[in-house]
This record gives structure tokens, sequence and C-alpha cells, in this order.
């Protein structure tokens, strides 16, 4: 009996979690919404955001469609630039906001130098990181201008970021009117001739 107890109950946890789902089918931006007439594309299997070729005007987010609250996301990106402020980012837990346009609040898993890769920055909202990654760490496992891996897991107050396999954040929200649902985005931070490309973005949505 305690045996078919403990089957019960693990098959029971092992329910309540969805399996992982990609947001992204490697050819069309189904799911997703933003400035596609210029700044995002899909280009050899990837989302792409920006251009070498002229500066972004204004920083430019493309976000799922759908809100999520409890989850771990998984995806690959690379940030290349050649002038201006080369950065980029994911957005979670975010909402649009109409000014500045096309703007957006929220949580973010920054990408870039100097010291922003793997730090969370609380875009529009605090306009601050709110938790710095140790750069002394994080150079030892960064592919600056090639692919690198994010994971990004929420639970209530609890926000914790991987790069490349290395914790990074492990941060718990003390103010408590901050949304623990919104939207999740990528961005590509304005005045650079800049290009970011994302790819194998999944999410596992969490109880």
């Amino acid at each position: 009996m305690k045996h078919l107890a403990f089957f019960i109950t693990a098959a029971l946890i092992t329910a309540t979690y969805a399996a992982p789902v990609s947001l992204f089918d490697g050819k069309t931006l189904d799911g997703w919404e933003g400035e596609t007439t210029k700044t995002w594309r899909v280009q050899d299997g990837c989302i792409v955001g920006g251009s070498l070729a002229e500066k972004v005007v204004r920083n430019e987010f493309l976000a799922t469609k759908k809100s999520y609250r409890n989850f771990e996301i998984t995806l690959k990106f690379k940030l290349t630039g050649t002038e201006g402020f080369v950065n980029s980012g994911v957005q979670f837990r975010s909402v649009r906001i109409e000014k500045p346009a096309n703007e957006m609040y929220g949580y973010q898993a920054d990408i870039g130098d100097p010291s922003y890769w793997g730090c969370l920055y609380d875009e529009s909202r605090r306009k601050k990181t709110i938790a710095q990654s140790d750069m002394d760490t994080v150079n030892k496992v960064l592919h600056r201008q090639d692919w690198n891996d994010y994971r990004i897991r929420c639970e209530g107050k609890r926000i914790r970021i991987w790069l490349n396999g290395v914790q990074t954040v492990d941060y718990t929200e003390a103010e408590k009117d901050i949304a623990e649902e919104g939207l999740i985005a990528l961005q590509i931070h304005g005045g650079a001739k800049a290009e970011v490309f994302f790819k194998n973005i999944a999410i596992e949505e969490l109880p």
C-alpha cells in the first residue's frame, strides 16, 4: 500500500507540470507580435531583430500573444554589433506601454557589454539592474558574438537565471505590487547597429 501511495503521489506531481512547448516554429512569427516590417524577421530558422546596416531607432520588442505566470523558459541567443550601445534582452512577466511608443515594462534577462550579461534588469519600471551577475564568473563561460544559452525560471516571487549553465541570478521580489504574470518578449535595444538572433525557444509552465 505504501508503494502504491508513493507512485500515485509521484504521478500527481508529474501531472501538474506541463511538458515544454516550443514558442517558435522556426519558420513564422505565429504567436508573436511586434514591428515586423523592418525590425523583426525569421532568417535561417532564427528570430532576428535589428540591423547591421543602419541604427535601430528605438527599443523594439517582439512579444508573445499569451501571458505566463510560473514557468521555465530556455533559448539560444547570439548578439552581434558594430556601433553604438549593442544590447538585447529577454523580457518576462512584462506588459506593453504606450509611452514611450512600443516600450515594455517588466523583468528582463539582460544581454550585452560591459556588464549586463546574465543580469536581471527592470525595464521601464524601476529602470535599473535589480540583480547583478558576477562578470568574473560570466566571462569564463560567455561566447561573445556567438551562441549562448539562457534558462529563466520564475516561481512566485523567486526568479533565477542561468547563462550557459552557470547561475547568474537568484532573486526574490520584495515589493508586493510587482506583477507575477505577463508577456515574454525579445528585445533589440535602440541606438546601435546591431542584430540579435534567437532560436530553440521553449517554455515549461509550472504550477
